[in-house]
């Protein structure tokens, strides 16, 4: 038998500072979460041979969590089955309108929590 272990939860901000995007902030925060991510020990100590081998689970925290779109969040991570979870959080706040940067003048910010599990075989 076999159970999903939890192997690291690693946490990212990331922000649209010019247009308000909630969906290119929370890519962004994905990332920020992911360059802090060095998971060796999936292949050292849980012996994986294949990346595809985990399972991430996104939760972002952002304004307007419903605008968020998902199969582009799904993109930024590279390896393993991915889900995505939107849930109101972060912030907006009034900034600067270039419209050679972007749509508005509204700042939004995402927060990601990737929890990465692996398929282990099960203790008794």
């Amino acid at each position: 038998m076999v159970e999903r272990k939890r192997f690291i939860v690693e946490i990212g901000m990331g922000a649209d500072l010019h247009g308000g995007d909630v969906t290119k902030a929370a890519q962004r925060a994905v990332k920020d979460a992911m360059s802090r991510s060095c998971l060796c020990g999936l292949f050292d100590i849980a012996e994986i041979r294949d990346p595809n081998q985990m399972h991430v689970e996104v939760r972002l925290g952002c304004p307007q969590p419903e605008k968020v779109q998902i199969d582009k969040i799904k993109e930024v991570v590279p390896f393993g089955s991915v889900t995505v979870e939107a849930v109101l959080g972060g912030i907006d706040v009034k900034g600067l309108h270039l419209p050679a940067l972007g749509d508005g003048d509204t700042i939004v910010v995402a927060v990601a929590a990737l929890t990465v599990y692996v398929e282990m075989p099960q203790t008794v």
